[in-house]
């Protein structure tokens, strides 16, 4: 019992910086998880770690491109003062 309140706390403390997910979302996803967590076997926990990490490595990749790509266009309003 103990576990799942700490899984919730835990799970609403990162629901706030997540833009999809509420604190109640948060919470329930953070209870629901300690027991999942329990019953995986070590070598699931670990590629289920390497996953997020690669997952958070392209995301991150893809975001940066993107403002990369932003950085380079030229503003409508810019672009028309010069002609």
């Amino acid at each position: 019992m103990i576990g799942k309140i700490i899984g919730a706390i835990a799970g609403a403390k990162v629901a706030q910086h997540s833009r999809n997910v509420g604190g109640t979302g948060g919470a329930l996803l953070g209870a629901a998880a300690v027991p999942l967590i329990r019953r995986m076997s070590l070598p699931a926990m670990l590629v289920l770690g390497a996953g997020g990490y690669a997952y958070k490595k392209w995301s991150d990749r893809r975001e940066a491109e993107q403002a990369k790509r932003k950085s380079f266009e030229t503003p409508p309003k810019a672009a028309s003062a010069g002609a």
